[in-house]
This record gives structure tokens, C-alpha cells and sequence, in this order.
């Protein structure tokens, strides 16, 4: 009999999968130039290398309306309870960065910590 796959666990990881990369790319298009800059430049960067938890933590964000996510990314504010997640705040982290990812130190399962 085959298990099925906890919703959590994700069935096709994301550097596995061309489609979920173009998804995360068209999610990244945004309404405000300043978003639309920061996030291609990101993803031009190091789309190739980010891991399944960073791309759940840029997930997140992306669910955020464009001035929200401009607030946080120029660090005007700082994310609310309901965003304030390890793998969240590694990719924040990095968007308000020089552009060296810095959450490729922490370990996949605390990033993802609160995100599944």
C-alpha cells in the first residue's frame, strides 16, 4: 500500500522542478519598480542555489502586498508575528543584504521551522 506524502513535505523539491522555479520568478514580479529590482536581482543571483527552506521563507514574503514587503525589505518595519519565522527572516536577511546569502549557514529544518 503506498503512504501518502504528509502536506507538510513538499512532493517535488524546488531546484528539482523548472516549473516551481518559473512560478517563483512570475510570484517575484511585482507592481513596484523598487520590489521588482531588489527581488529579479536576488533571484538572478542565486536562484540556482537556494534551498527548499529559503524558498518557503521568500514564499512568505511574496504573499505580502507590495508596499508591506518594501517596508520590510528597506527595514522600515520589522515582520509581525504571523512572518516572524527563522526561514523568513534568513531570506529578509539577505534582500537587505550586500547580496552574499547569509542563511545558507542555518540548517534546513530551522528554517522551515513554522513554515510547513
Amino acid at each position: 500500500m503506498v503512504q501518502p506524502v504528509p502536506l507538510s513535505v513538499p512532493a517535488v523539491v524546488h531546484q528539482a522542478d523548472p516549473a516551481q522555479r518559473r512560478r517563483l520568478r512570475w510570484r517575484a514580479r511585482r507592481g513596484l519598480l523598487e520590489n521588482d529590482l531588489v527581488l529579479t536581482r536576488y533571484l538572478d543571483a542565486h536562484e540556482a542555489s537556494l534551498s527548499d527552506a529559503q524558498v518557503a521563507g521568500l514564499d512568505r514574503l511574496l504573499d505580502l502586498s507590495d508596499n508591506d514587503l518594501l517596508d520590510l525589505i528597506l527595514g522600515r518595519r520589522e515582520p509581525g508575528a504571523d512572518l516572524d519565522l527563522p526561514a523568513v527572516r534568513a531570506v529578509l536577511d539577505d534582500l537587505r543584504g550586500d547580496g552574499t546569502p547569509r542563511s545558507s549557514s542555518l540548517s534546513s529544518d530551522s528554517l522551515l521551522q513554522g513554515v510547513r
